[in-house]
């Protein structure tokens, strides 16, 4: 058989004016450990569930919340079956229902008939979510249209005993949930959030739990409702001035981030797999295929960002068996797709001042080993192999222990007689960046990093031929 050579390279130049570096945020511990949950569940569940209503008015009889066979360890499950690493309750929805029983509400489960008043959702999810090796978050909304002392300081003391409740209760709590929703309450008055006691309050009483809101602290609204980031994505953000909710950046900003934002704060895009965020009978048969939901992962996870599924228990209290069937379709597919790295174990180089050297860590399969590109310029080069590989897809991997650096790369994929067959243009990497493509058989993978703010770590250079329906639209 002719011999030919399969190669990685890896290449950084920079103009003259990029060589001084700039110093960027860097994650937290807990950000780190976020950003590998990758994928997640949602569950909008309460009242709702029930009227058929996606924001209710606070007015909902407590009875009206009765499932007869709730069973979150389904839920958990399921999620496991999926592949996912968490579910996030909505604890307290707009409406100021509780699903714990609260004390300092009386809209809550202990008022309604299920369980004649002795249920607690709260409990049984996180008891199951700790059965099944998942992490646990809480959605808790501080927009309440059913509390008498919503619209006075009084209320900020409610939501901080709440919170209080939930993480002395129910902990520990991965993530929790802050939806940024500011509207009327019975009194008709609007409430002045103290947002900064609210993230005191969370710093104190556990502080490895992550905090979303449409500016964080530690996790950032995508700045839309379809589940999709920016194709270029930045972790960081400026959120100097702003508020969650109205006072929040414009949502194109907080789709893409900011290029030399202070703080690091990672989009998390969140995306129901029915047209509604609450269960609807009359959705059962508009459930997104596992196609459709790896698309999202696409252009989710594979723009360096999470990926939040929301997945709405229906009026008994269990995952109906549609969106079971999406879920599961769906891991199945990321697995078919991802399941042979073409590049891995194969010998990668890098020429540096002139000298060439082996970088095995480049295509090793090992994300905490990386190759450092210095603000230099440096190449890399890869393996010999015996025929041309047929490819469609890329993933690239920046280590983001020392921040996100890669501004602008270019890929150039060559054949085995050096022609060039293809040119990929991009921007950011990010945690984790895949670029899809019609399949085309090649012997060498080119990655040059064009841009970047300070010295870029290559983690993972990865390649794939995946089933062509599957591939970006």
């Amino acid at each position: 058989m002719r011999k030919i050579i399969f190669c990685a390279f890896v290449c950084v130049s920079l103009a003259a004016n990029c060589f001084a570096q700039i110093t960027v945020p860097v994650p937290t511990p807990q950000q780190l450990k976020w950003h590998n949950t990758e994928y997640y569940l949602f569950a909008h569940f309460g009242p709702n569930t029930f009227t058929d209503k996606e924001w209710g008015h606070g007015d909902e009889p407590e009875d009206i919340f009765n499932p007869t066979e709730l069973d979150c360890r389904q839920w958990c499950r399921i999620a496991k079956q999926a592949g996912a690493t968490g579910i996030i309750i909505t604890a307290k929805h707009h409406d100021g229902f509780c699903l714990w029983p609260s004390k300092y509400s009386k809209h809550t489960v202990r008022e309604s008939k299920w369980k004649n008043g002795k249920g607690d959702v709260l409990k049984e999810l996180s008891k199951a979510c700790k059965e099944f090796g998942l992490n646990f978050g809480v959605y808790i909304s501080p927009w309440d249209r059913n509390h008498p002392d919503y619209g006075t300081e009084k209320y900020n003391d409610v939501f901080v005993n709440m919170m209080k409740e939930l993480f002395t209760n129910y902990g520990p709590i991965t993530e929790l949930w802050w939806d940024g929703a500011n509207g009327e309450g019975p009194s008709g008055k609007k409430q002045v959030y103290d947002w900064k006691r609210f993230k005191e309050t969370v710093r104190k009483l556990s502080p490895t739990t992550v905090v979303f809101s449409d500016v964080g602290p530690d996790i950032r609204w995508v700045g839309n409702e379809k589940g999709i980031a920016g194709t270029t994505n930045w972790n960081t953000l400026n959120i100097e001035g702003f508020t969650p909710g109205l006072g929040a950046p414009s949502t194109d900003t907080l789709n893409i981030g900011n290029k030399y934002g202070k703080h690091w704060i990672p989009a998390e895009c969140d995306v129901s797999i029915r047209p509604g965020w609450f269960y609807h009978a009359e959705e059962d048969s508009k459930v997104k295929s596992p196609e459709e939901l790896f698309q999202l992962y696409l252009k989710s996870v594979g723009r360096g960002a999470t990926l939040l599924l929301n997945v709405p228990p229906d009026r008994r209290g269990k995952f109906h068996a549609n969106d079971s069937a999406a879920l599961v379709g769906f891991r199945k597919l990321r697995e078919q797709s991802f399941k042979t790295n073409l590049l891995l174990n194969t010998s990668s180089y890098y020429l540096q001042s002139g000298i060439l050297k082996k970088v095995p860590v480049l295509t090793d399969g090992k994300v905490a080993t990386a190759v450092t590109m210095k603000v230099t310029e440096i190449h890399a080069a890869g393996s010999e192999l015996k025929e041309n590989k047929r490819i469609n897809c890329i993933v690239l991997r920046e280590d983001l222990h020392n921040g996100q650096q890669c501004a602008a790369f270019k890929l150039l994929l060559f054949d085995k007689n050096d022609k060039l067959i293809k040119e990929i243009k991009g921007s950011t990497i990010g945690r984790k960046r895949i670029l899809t493509f019609p399949a085309i058989d090649i012997s060498t993978i080119e990655l040059t990093i064009l841009e970047q703010k300070g010295a870029t770590k290559i983690a993972e250079i990865e390649a794939y031929l995946i089933p062509e329906h599957n591939i970006e639209n």
